[in-house]
């Protein structure tokens, strides 16, 4: 089934430090330039046609990272919400958050849960933004949470369904998505929606995220009615 636009499209946005060393700045500097660039990517979507946005913006695996790294990811996270807030609800952007949000401090919660209701009412773009996620963290945790079904009696096992762990994800809300696009030229998931990116299209792009254009992005939408997505079915 050929389709004119990727109704979701979930974007990985990697190469950050990468584009802050060849220019010789310090990495934060890299994240702020991808910042940014999220703010570019967010205002083109609605004019694709694109409905739904999820992005990768910290990972369960980034912890390991330098402690200085990560005071700066999280100084930006509690400066950029406040700083995107009247032009999100401007243009109709609804902003949502998935992750273990708990790990974070509080003073990062607040902003973003702040962020969340400002735009709860926003129907033009849904924009989610994946904060301390890991996929395999995420249906762990939704298997958990059948399992205690099963336990109390709500549930029988023999009725456990692909659609009830569906249910029980931090996305459940949301379709999958139907165009993954990774920046900075890796060529792999990252732990990033493993189950709902089962059957989407995949672009893996050499252009580090701060250089990612709103240019770019539209270049791989027009390529994408080429897709077909036959969800299993033979070809015709």
């Amino acid at each position: 089934m050929a389709t004119d636009v990727p109704r979701h499209v979930a974007i990985i946005m990697d190469g950050n430090g990468r584009w802050a060393a060849r220019r010789h700045l310090p990495r934060q500097q890299g994240h702020r330039a991808g910042a940014e660039r999220l703010r570019d990517i967010v205002r083109a979507c609605p004019k694709l046609g694109i409905k739904f946005l999820t992005v990768f913006a910290f990972s369960t695996e980034n912890w390991r990272r330098r402690p200085e790294e990560i005071d700066g990811l999280m100084a930006l996270m509690r400066l950029y919400p406040h700083s995107l807030a009247d032009e999100l609800k401007r243009n109709g952007v609804r902003v949502q958050f998935i992750g273990e949000l708990q790990r974070l401090d509080r003073s990062v919660t607040n902003r973003l849960d702040e962020l969340a209701a400002l735009t709860a009412s926003c129907d033009q773009l849904c924009l989610t933004v994946a904060v301390n996620y890991g996929g395999r963290a995420e249906m762990a945790a939704a298997a958990r949470q059948v399992a205690e079904r099963v336990a109390s009696g709500e549930l029988l096992a023999r009725d456990i369904t692909e659609d009830t762990l569906s249910a029980h994800l931090l996305t459940k809300d949301l379709p999958d998505p139907d165009l993954v696009i990774r920046t900075s030229g890796e060529f792999r998931l990252s732990n990033f929606l493993l189950w709902q990116a089962a059957y989407a299209e995949f672009e893996f792009v050499d252009t580090l995220w701060p250089d990612f254009t709103p240019g770019d992005l539209a270049s791989i939408v027009r390529r994408y009615p080429g897709r077909i997505r036959r969800f299993g079915a033979a070809a015709g």
